[in-house]
């Protein structure tokens, strides 16, 4: 499977980026693609999308959460993907946010969109998406 990682800096203390995160029902509002996130219980997720011009269903299992410090994922029905995203206070008013994703490309256009850094760019398109929502979307 192939992995992807980037790292943000957003102009917030810790918590609140972090608390933003585990808000996934917002992920649609910065995450390109995601039409849907519906919270199923504390640790269960189902997800609707459209992956390169598909619509997809899978659900999600948080498989470890660190207050402050790490929450990871893996999806436990439908398209293949986990990941971790983990957060570094670099001063009072700042945080750093790296994440790393693993995911199953499945056929023809998704293999060579990876191959083509497609997904590369998405991913930090996406975390730029999250450092404007959590910046000027949310009250801190």
């Amino acid at each position: 499977m192939p992995t992807l990682k980037d790292t943000i800096d957003v102009d917030l203390p810790l918590p609140a980026v972090y608390n933003t995160w585990c808000q996934f029902e917002d992920f649609p509002h910065f995450m390109e693609g995601i039409e849907e996130v519906k919270k199923l219980d504390d640790s269960h997720h189902h997800w609707r999308a459209r992956v390169a011009g598909k619509h997809e269903e899978w659900d999600s299992e948080v498989t470890e959460e660190i207050p402050d410090k790490r929450i990871a994922w893996r999806s436990t029905s439908g398209r293949k993907n986990d990941g971790m995203v983990e957060f570094e206070s670099v001063s009072p008013t700042s945080t750093r946010v790296h994440l790393k994703l693993e995911y199953e490309p499945v056929g023809v256009g998704e293999k060579l969109g990876g191959m083509l850094g497609m997904d590369e760019r998405k991913v930090k398109k996406d975390l730029k998406q999250f450092k404007d929502f959590v910046e000027h979307s949310k009250p801190h």
